[in-house]
C-alpha cells in the first residue's frame, strides 16, 4: 500500500518491514543505508564549532553590560542554566538566601513551557557571591526575575542583542563555561549532571539518585567550585572569586 503525501510516495510496507523483529528482538529485514550513494555528509563531532568564553571574557561582558543584563549573564555563567530557564525564573523560585534556585519552567517564543527534559526540572545550588548579587536584585520584586516594564518575561532576542554588544557569542557559551569550571574543580559528575539538567546515562547513576537530596554535600561542592570569574565592579564586590586547584581527600 502506498500513501501519497505532498508529491512524495511513502511505502508503508517498507516501514512495517523495517520494524519487524523476531523472537530474539533482532530485525527480520535489516536496513542498511548506502551513505555514499545518497551523498550523506560525514559529521565529525570533534570538528563541530562549540564556542565558549574565558573568565576574562565573562568579566568583560559583565563590565560592558547594563545592570539587568549583567545580572542575567552572571547567572548564566555561574549556574549553567539554559537561557529559557533563566528567563523563566520567578522570585518565588529562589530560597530566601538565594543559595538555591528551582528550575520549574522555561520561556520560548514569549510563552511559558515545561523545561527541555524531565531532568531539567531540578534544584541548582548557587555560590555565595552570585547569591549576594541575586538577593539585591530580587529585593522588592514580584513575578519574573528578568521582566519587561509590563511584567512579562524578558525576550531572548533583546538579551542576545545586548550580549552581542559586548561579545559575539551565544548564550550556550556560558553553559559550556560553567561545565569547564565545574570539571576544573573536580566536582563529581553526578552533581554536574544534576546542576546542568542532564540525563543519567547508567543504572549506577540511577542508584545514586539520592545524592541530590544531600544539600550539605551539594553546597560544599558549590563553594569549592566557586564561579570561575570575578564580579569586580558589579555591586562593588571585590575579589569575589578566586579558583585554585581543588583536591578532594
Amino acid at each position: 500500500m502506498r500513501l501519497f503525501v505532498s508529491s512524495t510516495f511513502v511505502d508503508l510496507r517498507a516501514e512495517r518491514d523495517a520494524a519487524a523483529e523476531d523472537a530474539e528482538g533482532d530485525q527480520i529485514y535489516p536496513r542498511k543505508w548506502n551513505h555514499d550513494f545518497i551523498g550523506m555528509p560525514i559529521i565529525r563531532k570533534e570538528e563541530q564549532h562549540r564556542p565558549t568564553v574565558t573568565a576574562a571574557e565573562v568579566e568583560q561582558i559583565l563590565a560592558n553590560s547594563k545592570r539587568r543584563y549583567a545580572v542575567l549573564f552572571a547567572l548564566l555563567a555561574g549556574t549553567g542554566l539554559r537561557i529559557g530557564e533563566a528567563l523563566g525564573l520567578k522570585v518565588t523560585d529562589f530560597s530566601p538566601d538565594c543559595r538555591l534556585l528551582h528550575v520549574r519552567r522555561s520561556i520560548w517564543g514569549n510563552k511559558e513551557q515545561a523545561p527541555k527534559t524531565p531532568n531539567a526540572v531540578r534544584v541548582v545550588d548557587v555560590a555565595e557571591p552570585l547569591a549576594r548579587l541575586l538577593r539585591d536584585e530580587i529585593a522588592g520584586k514580584e513575578g519574573y526575575l528578568f521582566a519587561t516594564s509590563t511584567g512579562t518575561a524578558l525576550q531572548q532576542r533583546n538579551a542576545l542583542g545586548w550580549l552581542h554588544e559586548a561579545k559575539r557569542v551565544g548564550f550556550h557559551a556560558f553553559r559550556r563555561f560553567r561545565t569547564e569550571t565545574l570539571r576544573r574543580a573536580r566536582v563529581p559528575e553526578d552533581l554536574i549532571r544534576l546542576w546542568l539538567g542532564h540525563a543519567k546515562p547508567t543504572v549506577t547513576d540511577l542508584y545514586a539518585d539520592g545524592l541530590k537530596n544531600d544539600s550539605v554535600w551539594r553546597q560544599e561542592w558549590c563553594e569549592r567550585a566557586g564561579l570561575g570569574f570575578s564580579m569586580n565592579g558589579l555591586l562593588g564586590l571585590q575579589n569575589v572569586v578566586q579558583i585554585d586547584s581543588v583536591k578532594v581527600a
